[in-house]
């Protein structure tokens, strides 16, 4: 596996990452056997990034993670999330808490979770509105000095927030959802990363499976499936993305590869600062995806695809509701 370099002074990791969030029950019923073994055949594969957060499940994902690195660990970049907590009130059952007292008791349950001395990279996972940034990255920057935490990043903040918080302390990742049908970085937050050093993890990169090709009716979905919450997955708007996706689908196969393949090529064709973290819980989808790092596309390959998806998306990533407390 081809790697890059995460952030200005981060350690270098697998040009794409492995997102672990779907080996909870967000998208459904899950194997943890098959979790695990997929998990350790990444590392197999030199796929060395792995993505969690102390929200997936909450904090089932980060104990999966710790039994499948366990007598791994120094193979591993690990990275987690501080910020999300469950709340039965709240946006799709989330609410966030950005207190200085809350990250530090977040970073020991987590370390105990995943049974470890240290996590690499520490995000905050959203930043909380009653709350400056300032202040929430400075009880992270604590985490460091303790030598609990290795490296400091952020999740979908605005790119002025990302400067409030490098003004506290260095910010090497900016995880923000960036696909094909999810173009929200370009606006701004892209061009700050890359002005202060800083790497783009993309996270559902195929589109919550949308952009494999494999979804093709609202009803493949279970009942209690969180994308069911998505307006992109409702309605008509399933109907005209399906559309679009018919079209990846036909490019893809034009050059011999799967729909998922192209889509995580096209990320990595727009710059080495660029990492995606593809989520799957199975090793057959983990194998195929990371084919995709040894594709090529060509600049017009981009535009041509660009071409396909610009303009033509039905629905926004979140509610309503949901987009106004997650932004910041």
């Amino acid at each position: 596996m081809k790697q890059r370099r995460l952030g200005r002074g981060g350690p270098m990791v697998s040009a794409m990452g492995l997102g672990c969030a779907s080996m909870g029950t967000i998208y459904g019923p899950t194997d943890e056997d098959e979790a695990i073994a997929t998990i350790r055949r990444a590392l197999d594969l030199g796929i060395n990034f792995l993505d969690t957060s102390d929200a997936y499940g909450p904090h089932t994902n980060e104990l999966l993670i710790g039994k499948a690195i366990k007598n791994r660990r120094n193979e591993v970049v690990l990275s987690t999330k501080v910020g999300i907590f469950a709340d039965p009130d709240g946006p799709g059952g989330m609410g966030i808490n950005g207190r200085p007292d809350y990250v530090r008791s977040a970073i020991d349950a987590s370390l105990k979770r995943l049974q470890v001395d240290m996590i690499d990279l520490y995000y905050l996972h959203r930043v909380d509105p009653h709350v400056p940034v300032e202040e929430t990255v400075g009880a992270m920057a604590e985490q460091v000095a303790a030598g609990k935490v290795r490296w400091l990043g952020l999740s979908e903040t605005s790119a002025a927030t990302l400067e409030r918080a490098i003004s506290v302390h260095p910010i090497i990742a900016m995880e923000s959802e960036y696909s094909l049908w999810a173009r929200d970085p370009e606006s701004s937050v892209l061009d700050a990363c890359r002005a202060n050093g800083v790497a783009l993890v993309a996270y559902s990169p195929l589109g919550r499976a949308m952009l494999t090709g494999a979804l093709r009716s609202e009803k493949q979905l279970d009942a209690d499936d969180y994308r069911r919450l998505l307006p992109k997955f409702q309605d008509d708007n399933f109907a005209a993305n399906l559309a679009v996706v018919d079209k990846l689908q036909a490019f893809a196969a034009s050059r011999g590869h799967s729909a998922a393949q192209i889509a995580l090529a096209w990320l990595l064709a727009l710059g080495d600062d660029i990492i995606p973290i593809p989520g799957t819980k199975r090793r057959h989808y983990l194998e195929e995806n990371a084919k995709a790092a040894d594709i090529d596309l060509s600049d017009e390959d981009v535009s041509e695809l660009d071409a396909i998806f610009v303009g033509s998306v039905a629905g926004s990533r979140y509610s309503e509701a949901a987009q106004a407390v997650w932004s910041s």
